[in-house]
């Protein structure tokens, strides 16, 4: 596993590039109402400003500027991935992830 050093500064600007596990897959732009969805809901329970965002059918770009005081982008790419994640089919019927 790579060992990632990463800035956290409460506040900030943030950029991310996020990918599916299978890479051939376009689940992203297929189901890009759900990913509204679990994006909207996220951000409810925990807030942050989506400043730009980049949907292509195997990952995406974000720019985010979260709340002073709070560097917790973990915590929310968490919640995303698993609201997602409970939203597809299983890996197996024609998705992602294992």
């Amino acid at each position: 596993m790579v060992a990632y050093r990463r800035t956290v500064m409460p506040g900030a600007r943030y950029f991310f590039t996020v990918t599916l596990a299978d890479r051939a897959s376009a689940l992203l732009i297929e189901r890009i109402a759900d990913l509204r969805a679990v994006f909207r809901a996220a951000r409810a329970q925990r807030p942050f400003h989506l400043d730009a965002v980049v949907v292509l059918p195997d990952h995406l770009h974000c720019v985010w500027t979260l709340p002073r005081g709070d560097a917790d982008y973990a915590l929310r790419w968490r919640d995303i991935k698993s609201r997602f994640s409970r939203r597809v089919p299983a890996y197996g019927q024609g998705n992602f992830g294992e």
